[in-house]
């Protein structure tokens, strides 16, 4: 029970990002990546069609398998695969592209976005500098954050990214004069890679959006899994709609569209 005292109070010890785990990350990416480009040339998904309703927010937990059916093995890591899906009410797609794009004041993000600013653009190619917060194993960890953004515009009615992060370093320290950042790879492993994957789609009563998220951290021991584990699923699900939320209030308050009962 020492190891399950030591993740509960925070006192984690750090995690080496290595080089079979990158490599099983990499795969697992490959093969998403592929299910997702055969879909970008679908119809609206099933998911999609879920969160018409006003309210709904709809949120799953999603498996990538290997070209066997089978689990893909990821040595001293865990991947977490989410996928969500909001109609914004009403809204126009090129306006809501539009305020999605302009970075925000931290007042108009969640809580885990402290910081945020556009570093470089070139057309539909974007790097983007996030300052994230986020609940980690019942505490907060704090990270500096660089993400490539490439938009694609399929149509005139249909938009999609891909949004891959190129820095990830935990701070130490967060809001005082001492604050630094811990060498990549080598801090305490709660967040070592971040892609995520958005479609806008117009559709009669507004824009739908679908976000599919994967990150990487480190393993959890076996004998934590079931004491962890449901935490960690609840947190990622309320992450991806707390996002969707934030993402289709803040489309509503900017371009003035009515407000959601």
């Amino acid at each position: 029970m020492a190891g399950a005292a030591c993740l509960l109070t925070g006192q984690v010890t750090a995690a080496e990002l290595k080089s079979n785990t990158v490599t099983a990350w990499e795969r697992y990416v490959h093969l998403t990546e592929e299910r997702i480009e055969g879909e970008l040339q679908s119809v609206e998904s099933n998911l999609a069609s879920e969160a018409r309703p006003l309210n709904k927010v709809v949120a799953l937990k999603l498996e990538t398998l290997d070209e066997t059916g089978k689990k893909i093995p990821i040595p001293k890591g865990l991947i977490h695969h989410w996928r969500g899906a909001v109609l914004i009410p009403d809204a126009l797609l090129g306006p809501a592209l539009q305020v999605i794009r302009t970075p925000s004041n931290r007042e108009d993000y969640l809580e885990d976005v402290l910081e945020s600013r556009i570093l470089e653009k070139d057309g539909d190619v974007e790097l983007t500098y996030l300052k994230l917060q986020r609940s980690q194993a019942l505490f907060e960890v704090a990270y500096n954050t660089e993400h490539r953004i490439e938009y694609h515009w399929h149509s005139k009615t249909f938009v999609s990214s891909r949004s891959i992060a190129t820095k990830i370093a935990e701070l130490v320290d967060v809001g005082k004069d001492t604050e630094r950042e811990k060498p990549e790879g080598d801090d305490r492993g709660f967040l070592w890679k971040l892609n995520a994957y958005w479609k806008y789609r117009q559709v009669e009563g507004g824009v739908l959006v679908e976000c599919e998220t994967l990150t990487l951290s480190r393993g959890v021991p076996f004998f934590l899994r079931f004491i962890l584990g449901p935490y960690i699923n609840s947190m990622a699900r309320k992450s991806m709609v707390q996002t969707l939320e934030s993402l289709r209030d803040r489309v509503n308050s900017q371009l003035e569209l009515p407000e959601i009962p």
